[in-house]
Parts: structure tokens; sequence; C-alpha cells
């Protein structure tokens, strides 16, 4: 049900837009997101001490318009908790929709998913800089990574059986040994480019666009990629390779990376008692390789 501050706000806004068709899309964990007429997208922040993510994203959409191809939202009406743009028609990419256009199709959206990592981490540092693009929220350092190890043995091995604990420290043993380089040179990334924030069109068999910037800034390419294994798996980044050339630098640390995933939203649900975030990555993907290969 939508809510009835929601309305009042978009007619507050918009005091001569006839809501003829309301849709509440409140997937996500920060923001809920009423379509009205198929025409607009109005996106409102649930936590108040998540607002600044809006102004991340408006920091973000000023750099990439016209440097990125694939259609992004672009902020007519922005303030506290609150932020309009013109809806980007399409359906969420799944792997599943992916796996069902034809093979003439699926090469031509992957090679979309490739131009547009090399266009989005490709801006200039010196004009992301001189823009205020902060660092993204999904940065993580080897510490980070080592407290995530920590953290997993504490709470989930006493519920993992044995070859899932074995599981665990294999994923980690490169990062812990220090063999895994987690070294980069910092880029624009998106942070949190899951299936549902890559729309399609599955009629033309073409993406519409990306939405979602709100963890968007500064950080480590290999996010990107990780989410995208986690989508689509190993077989389809692979081939993003004639699109994206960096994709040989970056594969090891995304592949750690989205190993990581499941562990990362278990542990959480459990600290959190949320059985939402215990579940948040039921349908995910399973093919991906082992870091090294």
């Amino acid at each position: 049900m939508i809510s009835d501050a929601y309305v009042e706000k978009i007619r507050e806004v918009y005091p001569g837009l006839a809501l003829d068709h309301l849709q509440l899309i409140s997937d996500g964990m920060v923001n809920d997101v009423v379509v009205v007429n198929h025409e607009l997208a109005c996106r409102f922040v649930r936590d108040a001490g998540d607002a600044q993510t809006l102004a991340r994203e408006a920091a973000v959409l000023s750099v990439i318009h016209n440097r990125v191809e694939l259609s992004a939202p672009r902020l007519e009406h922005r303030e506290a908790g609150f932020a309009s743009y013109r809806y980007i028609p399409g359906e969420p990419l799944s792997r599943n929709a992916l796996v069902m256009l034809s093979a003439r199709g699926r090469s031509r959206i992957i090679a979309e998913l490739g131009l547009f990592h090399t266009q989005l981490h490709g801006i200039p540092a010196e004009t992301l800089t001189a823009s205020g693009v902060p660092r993204s929220a999904a940065v993580r350092s080897r510490a980070d990574w080592l407290d995530l190890h920590d953290r997993v043995r504490n709470s989930l091995f006493p519920h993992l059986w044995r070859h899932q604990q074995v599981w665990v420290d294999e994923l980690f043993a490169p990062l812990v040994s220090g063999h895994l380089d987690l070294s980069y040179t910092p880029t624009l990334i998106h942070g949190d480019l899951a299936s549902y924030h890559i729309l399609h069109d599955p009629e033309r068999e073409a993406l519409t666009g990306v939405i979602d910037f709100g963890v968007a800034g500064l950080g480590d390419p290999a996010c990107d990629i990780a989410v995208q294994l986690g989508n689509y798996g190993d077989g389809v980044v692979q081939r993003m390779a004639a699109d994206y050339p960096r994709l040989l630098d970056v594969i090891d640390r995304a592949r750690f990376w989205a190993g990581t995933f499941e562990l990362q939203w278990a542990t959480a649900g459990l600290e959190q008692n949320d059985v939402s975030l215990l579940l948040a990555h039921i349908g995910g993907n399973r093919e991906t390789r082992s870091v090294g290969f």
C-alpha cells in the first residue's frame, strides 16, 4: 500500500499531474519508489539517516551523462529524502531473462554490459574529483575482509557443516596469505549493479538503462564485475572481455568478492536477527570460478 505521505509529496511537487496509475516498488533496502503513470519515478528515502545517498547520487549522475551511452536517471527534482526523474522503461535483466533471449540478443546485451562498464570505469579521475564524487559506500579494505572472515567464523560457523566451513576458509585463504592482490586504481563504480538495476527491452533484446546509483562513487572496479558474476556467472562475464578490456586485471578480486556475497548477507542477518537478510541471495547465480583460475 502506498503511503499517504508519499502521495501528498508527489502532489506537492507536481500539483498539475493526474495520478492515474501508481505503482510501489519497495524491494530495495534504502528507498521506496513510486512510479506515476508509467512516466515518472519518485524515490523516497525510508530512513532520514540515509538522505545523503541522494546527494551522492546527484553528484554521480551529473558526471555520467554524456559519458555513458546507456540511459540513467536525470534528476529533475531533489530535496531531503525525495527525488524524481523520468521513468526509464524496461524489465530487470535477470539471468533467466538473459538466457531466454536469442543468441544474437544475448550477444548484443553482453556487449552493451561490457561497454557500460568500460565507459563508467573510464571516466577521468580529475573529472570525478572536480565534480565532488565521493568514495563509494561499497569500498572494502583488506582489514574489512579480514574482519568479515572473523565474523563469519564467529557467527556462521556454529551453523555450518564441516564442508561449508572448509569452503569458507578456502575462499579467504588467498586473502589471508597475501597472495590475492587487492591493489587497484580507484574508478567510478556503480557499487550495486544487481540485475534489478539493469533494465532491458525483451522485444528489442537490448538494454534500456541502469538505475539506482545510491552507493556509487570512487572504488574498486572489481566490485561491479563481482556483482555481474553474481548476476550471470563466469561464462557471461568472460564474454564481456571484448568490450571491457580491463577484465583480466580485476577478475581475481571480483571472483573473491563474489564469493563473499552470501556470507556478507547471512552474517548480517544473524547479527541483526533479520531473516530477510539471511534469504537475500536465494536465486543467485552459482557459476563463479575460484580465485586464480
